[in-house]
């Protein structure tokens, strides 16, 4: 299970420590964040206590208003429970009863100046990445027309100068070789680098390319949602589908299904041109509109006239 610790979330996002530095590679296994609400009433059945707790201005004025005895008592419950940690958000005082609870139990406690809903959305955005399921593949990621496309196909058959070529007509170059692909939900899949090859282009005859020192920052993007599959493979006679509407193939990665696309290599074939086309398409068809069933309708109209 993918995990993350303490130190690495305060950070991330600038956390003051407020207790249990010594407890700081405790891990978090969770992307979502808690408020507890009921637990501070006693009210435990389904409380996610392998989350980091998110104290508001609601939950900490409401301690705030409570005697000595009521406040051990409320606090002590939850803090029984050893979540990872709390985060106290709006930079909120007064907390000298909350840090000495956490001192005794050793759960650390950390303080944002972020407001309560802006720190929550940010951390669950980034939360829900950095503990995603992963794979690597074989390919190049790229991003066009604001989708992402996998490339695919066997070492050498020219993925990565395809790549280079979709740079130079405005698109961006996500990660080559290897992609690491996030999965965000049963239907997201996220593409990305893995750190190393980061804004790195392989050019067999030329060598290493860093993309934006060489063609500016708008050549190179962070990550991207996968869109479609592209499978490059060697040209084969009479193999082509030239049927109206090609069937509909797809990939599966991590149990998410992605549409898949094999073009054919030969040359002079515009292959880059046939990859901004299918991106092209694909937009098309989520959007309720196909090129085959226009052309039909067309057939059949022009079929009524002549009977006619």
């Amino acid at each position: 299970m993918k995990s993350i610790t303490i130190k690495q979330l305060a950070g991330r996002f600038n956390l003051e420590i407020l207790a249990g530095e010594d407890q700081l590679d405790r891990s978090i296994t969770k992307a979502r964040t808690h408020r507890p609400g009921l637990e501070f009433i006693g009210y435990f059945d389904f409380f996610p206590m392998e989350h980091v707790q998110v104290l508001g201005r609601k939950e900490i004025t409401y301690l705030h208003q409570l005697t000595h005895e009521e406040r051990r008592l409320r606090i002590g419950n939850i803090v029984n429970y050893h979540p990872p940690c709390f985060i106290v958000t709006s930079e909120q005082a007064g907390l000298t009863y909350l840090t000495q609870f956490c001192k005794e139990e050793g759960i650390p406690l950390l303080r944002t100046k972020e407001p309560t809903s802006t720190f929550i959305e940010k951390y669950d955005a980034y939360m829900v990445k950095a503990l995603a399921p992963e794979t690597a593949v074989h390919a190049v990621c790229v991003n066009i027309f604001g989708l992402g496309i996998l490339i695919r196909g066997k070492s050498g058959i020219g993925k990565s100068e395809i790549a280079h070529a979709l740079i130079g007509r405005g698109h961006r170059l996500v990660a080559d070789d290897i992609v690491v692909l996030k999965k965000l939900g049963p239907d997201t899949l996220l593409g990305t680098h893995n750190q190393t090859n980061k804004e790195f282009l392989a050019l067999r005859s030329v060598g290493l390319l860093n993309v934006v020192r060489v063609y500016g920052q708008k050549a190179f993007q962070e990550e991207t949602r996968i869109a479609l599959d592209i499978k490059l493979t060697e040209w084969e006679k009479d193999a082509l589908n030239n049927e109206l509407e090609v069937e509909t193939e797809s990939s599966e990665y991590m149990d998410v299904t992605v549409p898949k696309i094999e073009i054919q290599l030969q040359p002079g074939r515009d292959v880059v041109g046939l990859i901004e086309a299918a991106a092209n398409n694909w937009y098309l068809q989520q959007q309720g509109y196909s090129a085959a069933e226009e052309f039909m309708e067309r057939l059949d109209l022009d079929m009524e006239d002549n009977q006619g």
